[in-house]
């Protein structure tokens, strides 16, 4: 992936490129994506808390921090790779856990799963997705997966699904800590939409044995039971670090937390196990009015940054973003949104070409600022505007 970015330009350029049919811009991406969906799905994918000002700002954020970029460096050979967990991946991006992906497209998980897999990205697999944990392990079994739980009511259910992952072969638990209910979405509530009543999204949960035991007829026989049942458990608004503590117990893969914004709650992450955090606000989906994701990670990761894994969620939109982030000390980024609008537009296809031009763009955005590794990135790199 020395030249990946000038390369794949070029093939675009030649005409040689069988994906020329789809966008480029996101914002064609995104009108695409509208276009593709109804009000409910298109509310649920796009929609936020309140105001939506959590959102907004998490995108405004990155205008205020500038690349420095340095010339007369020999930029000709890049590397874009990263380790995690000891493995090496060939780019920073992370494909974010996003529930519910039958109401984007037909093919839901196996859509993302497989354009993860063919680009040899991570992916997490949300706890309320359309596909199982199984039959995503089942159908990419070679690929870098990880799983994301919601801290749900029934203590059995949640160490049951950590077991499944463990046992098909997920290599890391991302426990989502600010989703314990969900957020006041104006959207959602104007279309009174919310996919988990029509069963979309409990794959897990209707294939979970110790849910199962929960039921007095099997899902199939009584589906509806089986939805009300699962909202009875889906999040718990108690949890606490000692609920994290056990979660800890249950299991030796390496564990995130993912929802933190607070440098104390990272400094007590550390002290409860935690192999890492992932910086995030749940894209602006759960508190109106929120600091953004990218100003907590300044924060963060400023002159206590603990010496463990920090990836950042929400808001990257463009290369630069991504830059940014790495620059201030994330390890790694998650793409979210994005590769969901590609995916309502055309299915896998639509994602890998929509991560190829991101990694692409990411690719010569680099090397134009003067940098051939992510390693030659910090706090040096960029600039921070005066708020004033």
């Amino acid at each position: 992936m020395t030249q990946f970015g000038l390369d794949y330009q070029l093939k675009i350029y030649l005409k040689m490129d069988a994906d020329s049919d789809l966008p480029v811009s996101l914002e064609s991406w995104r009108s695409s994506a509208r276009m593709a969906l109804q009000d409910g799905p298109w509310g649920y994918l796009e929609g936020a808390a309140g105001s939506e000002d959590t959102m907004i700002e998490n995108i405004k954020a990155f205008s205020r921090y500038r690349i420095r970029p340095r010339y007369l460096h020999d930029v000709e050979n890049r590397n874009q790779s990263i380790t995690l967990f000891g493995r090496k991946q060939d780019s920073p991006f992370i494909i974010a856990p996003i529930g519910v992906q039958s109401i984007i497209h037909k093919d839901a998980e196996y859509a993302s799963a497989g354009a993860a897999a063919s680009l040899g990205m991570p992916y997490i697999l949300s706890t309320v997705s359309s596909t199982s944990i199984e039959d995503i392990a089942a159908k990419f079994p070679e690929s870098e997966k990880w799983f994301q739980l919601y801290p749900g009511k029934d203590e059995n259910v949640m160490k049951s699904m950590v077991n499944r992952a463990e046992k098909a072969g997920y290599k890391v638990i991302v426990v989502t800590v600010d989703t314990t209910m969900l957020g006041w979405r104006e959207q959602d509530i104007k279309n009174a939409y919310l996919p988990f009543l029509q069963g979309e999204g409990i794959a897990n949960f209707i294939t979970d044995p110790e849910f199962l035991k929960r039921l007095e007829t099997s899902p199939e026989n009584n589906m509806q039971a089986a939805i009300e049942e699962f909202l009875m458990v889906y999040v718990n608004p108690s949890f606490t670090w000692d609920g994290f503590r056990k979660i800890r117990s249950w299991t030796k893969l390496p564990i995130l937390i993912k929802g933190i914004s607070s440098e104390e709650d990272v400094h007590t992450a550390v002290k409860y196990g935690a192999d890492g955090v992932i910086i995030s606000n749940h894209g602006g989906r759960q508190v109106d009015g929120s600091i953004s994701s990218l100003e907590a990670l300044d924060e963060i990761t400023g002159e206590n940054k603990p010496e463990f894994t920090i990836l950042f969620d929400s808001g990257i939109r463009h290369a630069a973003d991504a830059m940014k982030a790495l620059a201030l000390g994330a390890s790694g980024v998650l793409i979210g949104r994005p590769y969901c609008y590609a995916m309502a537009v055309a299915g896998q296809r639509g994602i890998e070409r929509y991560l190829n031009q991101l990694r692409g763009e990411f690719d010569l955005q680099m090397a134009l600022s003067g940098y051939s590794s992510i390693s030659q990135l910090g706090r040096h790199t960029i600039y921070k505007k005066s708020p004033y």
